[in-house]
């Protein structure tokens, strides 16, 4: 079975990919390994300032210390009337990393005084895939929607409590994770890069 990295320590983060993955690659399978799963190395910081660049920059240190294809990916919410913010910044919009709770107050915060006209935003990403023989590969996907005034659900993580995509009655927090996976910005992207690994990666044995 091929063996692909995901430079992540995010374990659902491990599990969507895997599950996005398996149903898209039927049986030409991956075993995907994180950042816990292999040696330790100090990882670089997001110097980016596009979604790709920091993929890319996750990607190929990955591959660079461990010699595996590696997948990375950056995502984030872009809000239309704040210029696309938070965008790369959005895991730390608070000025703490992964801190959701404070990041999506903040938010709200930062657009209360908005109309519901004015609320769209859209989650993006991007997922980086670096090769042996150094060739890369970046895919894209985008959810549009808009932001509620107070969050809904206690499914997915970051902003999903307060988004809800064009054409949904629930938000992101509110759907199952087959449902988020068909609709979701990541889940479009991961859709994308299975099909790239497929043509990429021989079948394992």
């Amino acid at each position: 079975m091929n063996k692909v990295l995901l430079a992540t320590r995010n374990q659902k983060k491990l599990v969507e990919l895997q599950r996005i993955l398996d149903g898209a690659l039927g049986a030409h399978r991956i075993a995907l390994l994180g950042l816990d799963d292999v040696e330790e190395y100090p990882e670089l910081p997001e110097t980016g300032l596009t979604f790709g660049e920091n993929a890319l920059i996750k990607a190929r240190e990955g591959f660079r210390r461990t010699g595996l294809p590696t997948v990375a990916d950056d995502s984030g919410l872009a809000v239309d009337a704040m210029g696309g913010m938070p965008g790369v910044f959005s895991a730390r919009w608070s000025g703490r990393h992964g801190d959701d709770h404070a990041n999506l107050q903040l938010l709200l915060d930062q657009i209360a005084d908005l109309p519901d006209e004015h609320r769209t935003a859209s989650f993006v990403c991007t997922v980086a895939l670096v090769l042996p023989g150094g060739k890369e590969h970046l895919v894209d996907g985008r959810q549009p929607g808009r932001l509620l005034r107070a969050p809904r659900g206690d499914g997915g993580f970051g902003y999903d409590p307060i988004f809800m995509g064009d054409g949904q009655t629930r938000t992101n927090a509110e759907l199952t994770p087959e449902e988020k996976d068909a609709v979701s910005h990541r889940g479009k992207a991961l859709r994308e890069l299975a099909k790239l690994i497929a043509k990429v990666l021989p079948p394992a044995d």
